[in-house]
């Protein structure tokens, strides 16, 4: 059996927090599939399919730069709460909220 001085283990165990560490840093990526499915599901009929929204209901464009101005967080807060007459949307997870506050940046003109 061969001795070591330990450093080999050291390093092993250093190299492998390391990695663990990046993956669990890497950021999340938005599940855009799941986005736009909900999109067409819950918004579509207000905001119409391209998100330009529809004149006689007065929904936003999501493409405008009112909507695109605003800060992921406010906008997030009004996917979840609503605003007048948009109803809330208080069954979403935060993640599938980023996933749509993203699906709603991509409308971006």
């Amino acid at each position: 059996m061969r001795k070591t001085n330990g450093w080999v283990e050291r390093m092993t165990v250093a190299a492998a927090a390391l990695a663990t560490i990046a993956f669990l840093s890497l950021p999340a990526k938005a599940d855009k599939a799941a986005a736009e499915a909900t999109y067409k599901a819950k918004c579509a009929g207000c905001h119409g399919a391209d998100g330009k929204g529809k004149a006689s209901m007065k929904t936003k464009d999501l493409a405008s730069d009112e909507v695109q101005k605003m800060s992921d967080a406010d906008l997030g807060g009004v996917i979840t709460n609503g605003k007048p007459p948009m109803p809330a949307s208080k069954g979403m997870t935060p993640d599938q909220v980023k996933d749509m506050v993203a699906f709603i940046r991509s409308f971006k003109k």
